[in-house]
Parts: structure tokens; C-alpha cells; sequence
């Protein structure tokens, strides 16, 4: 998969004793696309590298690896094993994962913010249905051209015997885009653009909260593993609660700032843009394109919610992506009635199923 025409890679680590045995797995098995990555992503190799030896840069990163050791150093451990495991310095790892984290205190030349098509590597489409005979949410994974052919599954078996699978971009903690554990709690994201006085240096990254997320025993719990840290940038969680068939969606801000909107019969479409918690955000134009898009589409079943995702009838700014910056990795499709979650390759129209993984 992953834009090269094959197959999705798994790992199966197994129940591992800690969080460096679970990251040293990891960055073993998949040493050679972490190692591509690594070479590959130019958001790292010009803007975050560059930065992290200056003397803006290097406070910065020494607050975020403080916080986030401390509150999550299990996950920490994990970050300290996928480096060992895969080769890779460091430092490299601990940027691609704070990648949101930093960007926009990088100063441009010139002045003024982060441009957006710098930061264009993590825009998603999210479709959630609840009403009597659906229960779905279909995901466009959106990623920056240097993602394709690096991401691969994760499963893992905590000591408590709880188990999780998740899609991984390499090198990163699993998982920044989607997945489930056995506890029946699933959840796909999407990243949005706060304007850069609503971000937090030196806070609580992302990457680390969807990690605690795999984790989450129930959506109450999955509620509180998200709203209660307090985090740099914000960020919008789909999360599913697959035995109760609910499906929320919660954005949440700096300042433990989150709102809930729970799906029912009408169909909720989530781009890159708040909807529902007001925070002062970028005006994403490729956003509001995808849902000007959807306004004029109809979309009752899991059929018609796949044809919307695989829909690439705006050129400039296709729900579909094909590059040449930001692509759709994959798609995937989350059923609480059939308690799966199906991951398509290639454009979700033609439903060519990569993987169908069972969730309970």
C-alpha cells in the first residue's frame, strides 16, 4: 500500500514487557522505511533539523521531551527503543513526532507564519453515520508525499493482556492517524489549523495523546485520556465506542479547552477545520473546498460514503488526493455493526480491500 502498490506491512510484537521492549520491535522490523523516511522528509531535513541546534530551538525541544517524559514515559521509553531498534538518531525521531509541536515556532524568512503548504502533511476527511441501520465512520488517511510506502500496522499485547492495533507513520508513536484495542474503543483523527497564539510551547504533543488513546478502556475513559492533558496544538478525535455503537467527535485546543458532537442519522463530514469548539483558526481553503464538496453530495450508506472519499471531482483541491504534496495513503472503513475495520488501497470507489481486521 502506501503508494507503491504494496501490501500493507504488520507487525504482531506481541505482549511485550514494557514500552523500550515494544518501540525496540518496532524499530527492528521496519529499521529500512524509518530509515527512508528519514532521508526523505524534507520537512525535516530543512526546517526541523536546522532549527533544533539554534538557540531558539533547542529550549523548545528540551520542554517538550520534559513534559511528555514525564507524564507519559512509558511512551517515552517506546520512542527511546523505535531509535535503538531502527538505527536512527535520536533527535530524528523525537522531531517527526513533535513535527506540529514545533513547525510554527520555526521563524520564516522573511517574517510572518508557517505557510501552509509546509504544513500540509496530516489533512484527513472523516464521514460518521449513527441511525438505525448504520453505524460507520470512513476515513481518507491524508499524508505528505513523504509518507508514502512508510507507514505499517502495529499490534501489540500489554502486560495486562489489552491489545491494540494501529496504523503507523514510520518512525512516529502509534498511532497518528487511526486504530483499536480489544477493549472496544476505536478512533480515527484529524488535524486542524489554530492560528499560532492558541499553541502552547513546551506542551503535551499530540503523537503522545493518540498513544494513550490506543489504551483507553471505554469512551468515557477514551474522553478523559484526550481532555485532560494539557496540550501545545489541538486536534479532532473520532472516537467509537464499537459495543455501545456510539461515535463522537471531539476537537480539542490549548488550555484543556474540547467540545463533543455525538453522530446521528445526518451524516457529519470532518475536514481540517474546527466545527463545533471556538478557537481562532487558519482559514484552510483546501478544507473548506472538500466540504463545499460534500454539501452537494448525498451520502446514506457505507457505499455511497466510499464513493464520497474516493471523489476527486475538485481539481484543485480533490477529497481524493494524488499529490503532488499531500496524498491519501489509504482509506479506511470502520463498521460498529460488523465490529470491523476495513482498510481499501488505491481509491476507495473501486473497493480494492487491503486488510479487513476484526476489532472484538
Amino acid at each position: 500500500m502506501g503508494g507503491t502498490g504494496g501490501e500493507l506491512d504488520v507487525l504482531d510484537a506481541g505482549r511485550c514487557g514494557d514500552g523500550y521492549a515494544l518501540g525496540l520491535a518496532v524499530g527492528r522490523r521496519f529499521s529500512d522505511a524509518i530509515r527512508s523516511r528519514m532521508r526523505q522528509d524534507l520537512v525535516l531535513r530543512e526546517q526541523l533539523l536546522p532549527f533544533a541546534s539554534t538557540a531558539k530551538g533547542q529550549p523548545l525541544l528540551a520542554a517538550l521531551q520534559a513534559a511528555n517524559s514525564e507524564r507519559y514515559p512509558r511512551y517515552w521509553d517506546e520512542l527511546l527503543g523505535i531509535a535503538d531498534g531502527s538505527g536512527v538518531p535520536l533527535l530524528h525521531v523525537i522531531l517527526v513526532n513533535f513535527r506540529k509541536e514545533i513547525l510554527p515556532f520555526i521563524p520564516k524568512e522573511g517574517g510572518g507564519d508557517l505557510g501552509r503548504e509546509e504544513e500540509a502533511d496530516g489533512d484527513c476527511s472523516d464521514v460518521l453515520i449513527v441511525d438505525e441501520s448504520t453505524a460507520i465512520v470512513a476515513h481518507n488517511e491524508d499524508g505528505n508525499v513523504a509518507l508514502l510506502g512508510h507507514t505499517y500496522l502495529v499490534r501489540a499485547t500489554l502486560p495486562d493482556g489489552m491489545s491494540f492495533t494501529a496504523y503507523t507513520y514510520a518512525g512516529e508513536l502509534p498511532s497518528c492517524a487511526f486504530g483499536f484495542n480489544s477493549h472496544g474503543v476505536a478512533f480515527t483523527l484529524d488535524s486542524v489549523p489554530p492560528v499560532n497564539d492558541e499553541i502552547v510551547a513546551g506542551a503535551i504533543g499530540r503523537n503522545f495523546v493518540s498513544r494513550d488513546l490506543l489504551e483507553a478502556k471505554n469512551l468515557h475513559d477514551a474522553m478523559h485520556r484526550i481532555c485532560s492533558p494539557s496540550v501545545s496544538v489541538g486536534h479532532s478525535y473520532n472516537l467509537m465506542d464499537v459495543r455501545g455503537r456510539r461515535i463522537l467527535n471531539v476537537e480539542t485546543a490549548s488550555g484543556n479547552r474540547s467540545a463533543v458532537h455525538e453522530a446521528g442519522a445526518a451524516p457529519f463530514f470532518h475536514a481540517n477545520m474546527y466545527r463545533h469548539l471556538q478557537v481562532k483558526q487558519v482559514q484552510d481553503e483546501n478544507s473548506m473546498s472538500r466540504e463545499k464538496r460534500v454539501a452537494q453530495c448525498s451520502v446514506d450508506s457505507k457505499e455511497t460514503a466510499l464513493s464520497l472519499l474516493g471523489d476527486s471531482a475538485d481539481d484543485k483541491y480533490p477529497i481524493y488526493m494524488t499529490g503532488p504534496t499531500l496524498h491519501t495513503l489509504c482509506t479506511v472503513l470502520v463498521d460498529l455493526d460488523e465490529k470491523t475495520m476495513t482498510i481499501y488501497k488505491g481509491n476507495p470507489k473501486n473497493r480494492d480491500k487491503a486488510l479487513v481486521l476484526p476489532m472484538l
